[in-house]
C-alpha cells in the first residue's frame, strides 16, 4: 500500500496542514466512511451530500486525517486536517501527483461496450512482464479513477485505467488527469445515447481519451466509420503519434482468421499468427475483438503474441461479466446482468442461441436504460437477434421491455413468452417454477433494473 506523509500530501495539493504531525503516515484514501480503513485520509466530497457531515464517523473508523473545504472552525478539535478550496479537485490533484511520482506506463480504455473485459485482458497481458495494476471493478469515473491511482502500489510499472462517461467532457477530464501513453477505444455503441443524442456524438465523446496524450498510441476498431472519418480529418493528430486498428476482417492491422465459439470458451487465430490459436476462458465471439485490442497493446510494450496468448488463456474476468454459475433446480445460469446496451445485448443473444446445451434455453432480459427517446425503437430492434425457434422460454422484465414483448408476441405464445414489470418477486416466483434440471438460463440487463437480485435468488443454494 502506498504511504505518504501529511506534509507531502499538503504540498501536493497546495493545502494548509492544520494540526497533526508533518510526518504522520497515511496508508490509503477513502471518500466513503463505509469502506474507510484505519490510517486512511478521508476525502469529504460535497457533490450530493456534504461529506464533512460524516467526519465523526470517519474518525471512529480510524481515519488519520481529512481534507477540509468547510469553515476550518467547524473542523474537529485535535484532528489533523488539510485545508483546501475544493476537496474533489484536491483529490484529483493528489492522484496526479502520485501518478507522476510512481511513473508507470498508463493505458487508458474506453468504449460503449467491452471496457471492463478489455481492461482485464490488457492487465493480464501486461502482467506477463510488468508489475501491473488495474481499475478495480468499474471505478471508472472522476472519483473512481483517482481512487484507483492512489491505491496503486508504489512499484507499479503498468497502470490500466478504465474510463467511463455519461456526458460530453467527462472522458477529457480523465485523460487530462491520467495522461495515457496508450489509449484503447473498444467500440462505438448506443450507451448513454439518452444524454448524447446520437452515435456520432458518442464517438466524439470517446475520442476525448486522446486529449491528455502526448505523442501517444491510439488503438481502435478500424472499420468504425464514426471513428474513421474523424481520425482521417485530423481529429487526433495533435496528441497521437501512432494509430493501430483491429476489426473483424481484412483492412485493419489485426483481425481474426478463424473463430470457434464453445460453451465456456472462445478460440481464435489471427492474421498476425495464423498457425497459433488463442483460447479465451470466456464465451462470446465478440470477446475476440477485446482480445485483439489487448494483443495490440501487448505488442507496443514488448510482449509477444505467444506471451499474450498464455496470459489471455488464464485471465480473470471482473465479477458479473458473463459468468457461468450453478442455478436452482440443477440449472446453469449465464449471468451478464451488470450492464447492457442494445449492441451488447444482441451480441450475447446471438452467442447464446448458437451454443449447444444439455436441455432447454431460457432467456431473461431486463430493460436497457439511458436510451431516451430512442428506447422503444431500440428495444424493438432486439428482436433482430432473437430466433424464437432457438429459445424455449423468453422472459422480459421492465416497462421498456414491453416494446420487445409486443414485437415478439405474434411469433410466440404465453407458454414461451412472458413479460413482468414492477415488483421482481412475481418474476422470481415464475422463474423458480419454470426452470428445470439441466436448463441453461441467460440473464442480461442494465444494472439499475435490479436483475442481479434475481440472479441471487436463482443461484444454487438459494432454494427455499
Amino acid at each position: 500500500m502506498a504511504k505518504w506523509t501529511l506534509k507531502e500530501i499538503a504540498s501536493a495539493v497546495d493545502g494548509k496542514l492544520i494540526g497533526g504531525d508533518d510526518n504522520l503516515k497515511i496508508e490509503g484514501v477513502s471518500f466513503d466512511t463505509r469502506s474507510l480503513q484505519p490510517s486512511d485520509l478521508f476525502i469529504p466530497l460535497t457533490a450530493e451530500r456534504n461529506g464533512h457531515d460524516f467526519i465523526k464517523a470517519a474518525i471512529e473508523k480510524g481515519a488519520a486525517a481529512s481534507f477540509w473545504s468547510d469553515d476550518t472552525e467547524k473542523a474537529p478539535e485535535g484532528f489533523p486536517i488539510i485545508a483546501v478550496e475544493d476537496t474533489e479537485k484536491a483529490f484529483q490533484n493528489f492522484a496526479q501527483y502520485y501518478l507522476n511520482k510512481v511513473g508507470p506506463k498508463v493505458i487508458g480504455i474506453t468504449g460503449s461496450n467491452g471496457k471492463t473485459t478489455t481492461k482485464d485482458m490488457v492487465a493480464a497481458v501486461a502482467s506477463a512482464r510488468y508489475r501491473t495494476y488495474k481499475t478495480v471493478g468499474n471505478f471508472n469515473n472522476h472519483l473512481g479513477l483517482p481512487f484507483t491511482i492512489l491505491n496503486m502500489p508504489e512499484d507499479t510499472e503498468v497502470l490500466v485505467l478504465e474510463m467511463g462517461m455519461s456526458e460530453r467532457g467527462e472522458i477529457e477530464v480523465l485523460s487530462q488527469l491520467a495522461h495515457p501513453d496508450i489509449a484503447v477505444i473498444t467500440m462505438i455503441g448506443e450507451s448513454h445515447i439518452e444524454f448524447l443524442g446520437s452515435r456520432d456524438a458518442i464517438s466524439e465523446a470517446k475520442l476525448e481519451i486522446v486529449k491528455g496524450m502526448s505523442n501517444g498510441i491510439l488503438i481502435y476498431p478500424g472499420k468504425e466509420p464514426l471513428l474513421q472519418d474523424k481520425i482521417a480529418a485530423g481529429y487526433v493528430d495533435a496528441t497521437v503519434g501512432k494509430r493501430l486498428t483491429f476489426g473483424k476482417e481484412e483492412g485493419v492491422d489485426l483481425y481474426p482468421l478463424t473463430v470457434e465459439a464453445r460453451l465456456r470458451q472462445t478460440v481464435f487465430t489471427t492474421n498476425a499468427d495464423p498457425k497459433q490459436a488463442c483460447t479465451l476462458p470466456v464465451p462470446g465471439i465478440y470477446n475476440v475483438q477485446n482480445a485483439l485490442a489487448a494483443i495490440l497493446v501487448g505488442k507496443e510494450i514488448g510482449i509477444s503474441d505467444t506471451e499474450a496468448y498464455v496470459q489471455l488463456e488464464n485471465f480473470e474476468l471482473t465479477k458479473n461479466r458473463l459468468e457461468w454459475i450453478d442455478g436452482i433446480n440443477g440449472s446453469t445460469l449465464l449471468n451478464d446482468a451488470y450492464n447492457a446496451s442494445p449492441s451488447s445485448m444482441k451480441a450475447v443473444l446471438r452467442y447464446f442461441q448458437e451454443i449447444d446445451v444439455p436441455k432447454r434455453k431460457v432467456i431473461v432480459l431486463g430493460d436497457v436504460l439511458e436510451l431516451g427517446e430512442h428506447s422503444r425503437v431500440m428495444h424493438e430492434s432486439l428482436s433482430e437477434a432473437i430466433d424464437p425457434k432457438k429459445a424455449d422460454l423468453i422472459v422480459l422484465y421492465g416497462k421498456d421491455m414491453k416494446a420487445l414483448y409486443d414485437k415478439l408476441l405474434p411469433q410466440m405464445d404465453d407458454q414461451t413468452l412472458q413479460h413482468f414489470e414492477g415488483n421482481k418477486q412475481p418474476l422470481v416466483d415464475y422463474l423458480t417454477k419454470q426452470i428445470q434440471k439441466d436448463d441453461t438460463v441467460l440473464l442480461k440487463s442494465s444494472l439499475s433494473t435490479g436483475m442481479l437480485e434475481v440472479v441471487t435468488k436463482l443461484r444454487h443454494g438459494d432454494e427455499g
